[in-house]
This record gives C-alpha cells, sequence and structure tokens, in this order.
C-alpha cells in the first residue's frame, strides 16, 4: 500500500514538472530579458530590462470556435536556441543598409490531453525589442480550425500614458488621443461623440500601432508584422486595481470567426518596440527585420517618386469633382455617356490634365496622379452596387490617348487611379485588364481606395478577406511591374520589405482632412510614433493656400499648420511617394519655398532624430542616398517653442550652406498660417541652430557641401 502511495505522489510530481517549464532569453546587448514558462500548462511569457518590468506575466492561447481551446494543458516537447545577424540593403527607404541581429527562442507545446495537438511558439528579441508568433505545424488532430479569438495579453503593469485611436473594423481616420490608461474608456465616450462609425468596437478597444509611455520614462510601441491571411489585430484593455492589461481583439468576418486556419500555419509577429526614449521608437527596424526578404529578384522598376495631381481641386471650396455629369442610378454597361450633359465641373478633363502636365514637368516631377479619368463616378458611393467601376473606359472629356503621348512628351509618368467603391471582388475580376491598359500607356504606379462598406455585405477593411485582397492586389501588380498605393487600407505591417513595390498606403488622417475634418497641430507629432511604424505613408503634404477664404470669402477655415510646416512633413513623414499636393497657382506665389519641395529626395542613406516629443514636437535629419545632402524637418504642436539642434551628423572638416526655410515670428496656424521667412548660413558639423517654431508650425533645412 505504502509504494503505491510513493509511485501516485511520483507520478503527481512529474506531471507536474512536465507541465511547467521556463526558459530565458537575452537580447544580443544584454539589456532586454525575454521569460517564458509553462505555469501547470499555461503558456505565459514576461519582458524585462534589468530589474524593470516593461511586460509583465502575460498569458498566451487561443480560444476557438466549436473545438476545445487551445491555451491549457500544455507540455514542451523540444525548444532551441540560436542567434542570427546579418545586414541587407531595401529597395529604398529611411536608411541605405539595416542591421537584422536577434537572438531566438522557439518552444514546441503539446497538449497532454488525448488530442494531443501542437502549438509552436517562436520569440525573436532584438536589443529594441521582442517579436513572436504561433506556429501550428502539420498535425492529423488540428488540420482546419476557426478561431473565436486570440488570447494573446499585453500586462503594462502600470498606468501608462497611451496615444490612441479607438477600435474600429473599417476605419483608422481618426483623430489620436493622448490619456493614462486609466482614463481611456471615459476619453472614448468622449472623443467618440464626434466620431461617425458604426464599427466601433467598444470603449476599451484601440487600434494598433499603439504608443505607450511607461512612469520609468520608457516607450512602448505594441503591433504587428507580416499580416498575411490573417485578421488584423486591436487590443482590448482590461483593469484589475492597478494592473493594466491588453488582449488581441481580432476582426471578425460574417460569421463572427476571427481568422480561419488551415495547417501547417504561422500568425503575424506580435511586436514590442521598447526603448528608454522617444527616439529609440523612430529608429527601430524591427518590424521590418521581421517581415520575409524581397521576393523579386529584379527591381529596376521600383522607382520612388515625387508627384503632383489632379486631386486637391476636388477638395477645396467651389472646387473640380470626380464625376463628369450630375445623372444618378447609372448603370454602367448601359449609359450612354456620349449623349450625357457634362456639369462642367469635372477635374479630370484633357485641358486641365495637360496644364498639370506642362506645371509638373517644367518643375521636374517623376509623376501626376488623376482621379476622375474613368466613368462611373455618378453614383458611385452606394452599398448595392458591385461593378461600378471597370478601370478601363475614360470619360468623353478624357481623351487618354492624346494624354499619355503628351505626358511621354513632357518626361512625366501618370499614376491612374482605381476607386473601387468597397467591391473588392468586382476589382480582383478587372485586375489584369486594368493593369494591361495601365502597361499600354506606360502608367508605372496606380493608387487603389475602397471608401465606404466592403462588399460583399459583412466583410471589414480588417479582415482575413480584405488582408489577402491587399496581399493578391500587391502580387498581381508585380506581376505587370507596377507600383501601388493603397488608400483605406489595413494599417501597415512592414510587408514593404517583401514587396517593395508597395510604396505607401494611407491608413490614417491625412491632408484631405484638412479640408472637411480638422485635424490637431500635434497630429504629424504622434503618425511618426505609431502609424509610420508599420510603413510608409500617402499623407500628401506640400499645402500652401492654408486659408480657405482664397476660395469662398465665407470661410473661416484654415489648416492646421503653417507654411513653414508643411515643408516640414516632407522629412518629418518618411514615405518613397510624396505629393506636392496643392494647386499650381499656389505654388506660383510662393516660388521660392516651392523650391525645398523641388529639392527634397523621396529616398533617403541615413536617418538621425535630432529631437523627439510625441504629442509635442519632432525634428528629423536625413541624408540623400544619391549624394551628401542632408534635409532636416521639424513638426511641433499648438504651442510656439525653440528648436536647439546640433548638425553634428555632418561630416568634420567640411562646409555647408544651410537654407532654412521657418515661420515667421509673426507666424500662427489659425491666425497667419502662410507667413515664413527663408535664411541662408554656412554651417559646419559643430553648428548649433536655434529655430523659433510658432503654435501649429515647423521648419524645413536644405545642407548642402560647398567647396570652400
Amino acid at each position: 500500500m505504502r509504494i503505491k502511495k510513493i509511485l501516485l505522489l511520483v507520478f503527481v510530481y512529474l506531471s507536474l514538472v512536465s507541465h511547467c517549464f521556463s526558459q530565458t532569453l537575452f537580447s544580443p546587448d544584454k539589456k532586454l530579458k525575454l521569460s517564458f514558462l509553462l505555469d501547470t500548462g499555461v503558456p505565459y511569457y514576461e519582458l524585462k530590462t534589468g530589474e524593470i518590468t516593461l511586460i509583465g506575466k502575460s498569458r498566451l492561447g487561443f480560444k476557438l470556435k466549436n473545438a476545445q481551446d487551445l491555451n491549457a494543458h500544455f507540455v514542451c516537447t523540444k525548444s532551441a536556441s540560436n542567434s542570427f545577424y546579418e545586414k541587407w540593403c531595401p529597395v529604398w527607404g529611411e536608411q541605405d543598409s539595416i542591421v537584422n541581429n536577434y537572438n531566438e527562442l522557439w518552444v514546441a507545446l503539446q497538449e497532454s490531453t488525448p488530442l494531443q495537438r501542437q502549438l509552436h511558439i517562436r520569440f525573436r528579441l532584438y536589443n529594441d525589442g521582442l517579436g513572436f508568433r504561433y506556429e501550428f505545424p502539420d498535425q492529423p488532430s488540428l488540420t482546419h480550425f476557426c478561431i473565436q479569438e486570440e488570447e494573446t495579453f499585453f500586462n503594462i503593469s502600470e498606468d501608462a500614458k497611451a496615444y490612441w485611436i479607438p477600435g474600429d473594423y473599417d476605419s483608422n481616420e481618426f483623430v489620436y488621443q493622448i490619456s493614462s490608461l486609466s482614463f481611456l474608456p471615459d476619453s472614448m465616450k468622449i472623443a467618440k461623440r464626434d466620431i461617425t462609425s458604426s464599427t466601433l468596437i467598444n470603449d476599451h478597444t484601440v487600434q494598433t500601432p499603439l504608443l505607450l509611455k511607461k512612469a520609468n520614462g520608457w516607450f512602448l510601441n505594441i503591433h504587428e508584422a507580416a499580416l498575411i491571411d490573417y485578421p488584423s489585430m486591436s487590443l482590448t484593455l482590461s483593469q484589475t486595481n492597478n494592473q493594466f492589461t491588453f488582449q488581441t481583439h481580432l476582426t471578425p468576418d460574417p460569421q463572427g470567426s476571427k481568422g480561419r486556419v488551415q495547417t501547417a500555419f504561422q500568425t503575424p509577429w506580435r511586436t514590442i518596440i521598447a526603448t528608454p526614449d522617444a527616439k529609440g521608437i523612430l529608429l527601430s527596424r524591427l518590424i521590418l527585420n521581421l517581415n520575409a526578404p524581397c521576393k523579386f529578384e529584379n527591381t529596376d522598376w521600383i522607382k520612388p517618386m515625387k508627384y503632383m495631381g489632379i486631386w486637391w481641386n476636388m477638395f477645396v471650396p467651389n472646387g473640380k469633382t470626380w464625376n463628369y455629369c450630375d445623372n444618378h442610378n447609372i448603370k454602367i454597361d448601359q449609359f450612354d455617356y456620349q449623349k450625357a450633359i457634362p456639369n462642367g465641373r469635372h477635374g479630370a478633363n484633357t485641358k486641365d490634365v495637360m496644364q498639370a502636365i506642362d506645371f509638373a514637368s517644367l518643375h521636374q516631377f517623376n509623376g501626376l496622379l488623376i482621379e476622375g479619368w474613368n466613368v462611373g463616378w455618378e453614383d458611385w458611393f452606394d452599398l448595392q452596387k458591385e461593378n461600378v467601376f471597370d478601370f478601363i473606359t475614360p470619360y468623353p472629356d478624357f481623351d487618354i490617348n492624346s494624354i499619355s503621348r503628351y505626358a511621354k512628351q513632357k518626361q512625366l509618368v501618370l499614376i491612374m487611379h482605381h476607386e473601387t467603391s468597397g467591391s473588392i471582388m468586382n476589382y480582383e475580376r478587372r485586375m489584369p485588364q486594368a493593369y494591361q491598359l495601365m502597361n499600354k500607356y506606360g502608367y508605372p504606379c496606380v493608387k487603389t481606395g475602397y471608401v465606404g462598406r466592403l462588399l460583399p455585405p459583412g466583410e471589414y477593411h480588417y479582415g482575413q478577406t480584405f488582408v489577402n485582397h491587399i496581399i493578391r492586389s500587391i502580387e498581381e501588380t508585380a506581376k505587370h511591374k507596377l507600383m501601388i498605393n493603397v488608400h483605406e487600407s489595413v494599417h501597415p505591417t512592414g510587408l514593404h520589405r517583401t514587396y517593395p513595390n508597395f510604396l505607401a498606403c494611407e491608413s490614417a488622417r491625412g491632408t484631405e482632412y484638412e479640408a472637411f475634418a480638422f485635424n490637431k497641430p500635434n497630429h504629424t507629432t504622434i503618425l511618426p510614433f505609431t502609424r509610420l511604424v508599420g510603413g510608409p505613408m500617402d499623407y500628401t503634404p506640400g499645402i500652401f493656400q492654408l486659408d480657405f477664404k482664397a476660395y469662398d470669402p465665407n470661410s473661416h477655415k484654415t489648416l492646421s499648420s503653417t507654411l513653414a510646416k508643411q515643408l516640414g512633413l516632407y522629412v518629418v513623414l518618411y514615405s518613397p511617394l510624396q505629393m506636392a499636393a496643392d494647386l499650381p497657382e499656389n505654388y506660383n506665389k510662393h516660388l521660392d519655398a516651392f523650391q525645398f519641395i523641388k529639392d527634397v529626395p523621396v529616398d533617403w542613406r541615413k536617418t538621425v532624430i535630432l529631437e523627439a516629443d510625441p504629442g509635442e514636437y519632432i525634428t528629423v535629419a536625413r541624408c540623400n542616398k544619391a549624394n551628401n545632402d542632408w534635409y532636416v524637418g521639424c513638426s511641433v504642436n499648438s504651442k510656439a517653442r525653440t528648436s536647439k539642434i546640433q548638425l553634428d551628423f555632418l561630416s568634420p572638416k567640411k562646409k555647408y550652406v544651410a537654407t532654412i526655410y521657418k515661420d515667421d515670428p509673426k507666424a500662427h496656424y489659425a491666425s497667419h498660417p502662410m507667413l515664413y521667412v527663408i535664411d541662408h548660413k554656412k554651417v559646419n558639423s559643430k553648428t548649433t541652430l536655434s529655430i523659433f517654431c510658432a503654435p501649429g508650425g515647423g521648419y524645413a533645412i536644405s545642407i548642402k557641401e560647398i567647396n570652400q
């Protein structure tokens, strides 16, 4: 009897031991420590720096739909660790080479239940943060399944400051809020009074990238990398006493499933960038490094560019229209546009487009975007219409043959616009024919749009179906050697490393919101720490006519920026696709300031963060990849300040001349937004500059080497 009791105790002990497992991993510089553990069969992780806890003990796993959850009863069957170092060169970017250096821990888990399902977790720890993902190997007991919810937690452990936008399945075009985690639900209720979206999630869910500032000064950015064949992630906050924890909240499909999986499969990476100051968030390349290398052997056809467009004149008061006539309820395959009465305000007409080509060519821009060129805009914003656009038929007043020949003569490429009206199936059917048309006329880049609710009904912009659609559109454009810029898109997750023809996307409030809903002056001081962490944004800066009285004497609207700040945004908000968004007549009034837009590159050798405080100010310096010229951009919030920067990033023993485009002392975004001063000054690596920034202002500097 005694022997049986001893054997039973030994069995219980061995069972508990097999369900308890721990392993630690240090970053290459030994400053960050990851701990992974199985606590009675439940997987957890923790992230620390020294004795400081960055992410407290946080649970991992899945709730499954119509199946037993995959979040407990695990034993560790195998684990492995290794180190990795490489230096790779992006096709374009903020620097010409990137170091990918991490230590990795891989653990193989298996249930101790009769199902014996397997789940692997892979952790990669960098000097500036952590990435981890779930991997489902081929296995007989787990082949097809639906996720009810991913149970990935981020235990923040304290009442940190958060920079956030509300959780939503269809839009990330919101004003950023700043609040403590304890006040976030109340702040959400206040913010939602100005939001007209029916797909907001709840008062506790925010979108990623989410920026957090802890009491000890450390910054955390929580996001995801390599989002493929999986719904996008938001975060739901819960509070227990003084403990604050976020859990993943995946976007559902029409049946309420949050991811349909077929093994073998791996999820996107869950990312935590962790740095002791704000500058580190901006310099991190963790998300890029977690994406697969470039899929293309030849990338000569991928060319970053500056462009202008038939665009902003559709947003200003008394401006142009996308539609050719004012008829409604048009069926595209039955309406005779040749007999239609034009409204006289259509923007994409041959005469206006050729004039725009002249201006863009004169000032040596690379491209011209044309919106509203194709039939279907008369009644496109309609949930019941799946075939509004065919993407190949131009309006009667848009002579595509003559316009294309003229642009070629002027050595200017045209950017085609494909607004899908949210009908993703219609666009997928028509992609090959539309891209063949672009190849025929030499259009190297397309801007796609997905305004409104998606079709089929019930699908969301951030669901698995739409995520896969974006990948298909990127891959299909690549087959035709075309570049793509996606608006109304899911948030970017570093996929431009794998697909460098994916130049940019919108996925946040851009300049268009300045025309119909105010952005805050601090908006562009937050975007680099949040939205841009995942990838470049087509923000469309460069507005010079900032007072709308010029278009409508009764207007009381001014943009939330000074003119000098508009110049600075070309450096602050990185993109390989930068637009000079304003109208030619407004640039002609300020050709001295326009010179900076003409000069500033879109591809960089090196990036230096000179000063940064999210929500307050940001100043960035970048070196042109083509030569040794440097460019500096600054953006500040609604408070005036003096920016003091050292130019120690310049090469020693060399001399430069700096052209400084700055706010006039009387400038103010709300009253005198267009007052600016241009100074010229000889500088070197020992120079310190003090520059006044008006409320809502900023500045831009071009620094060019001189032989004196």
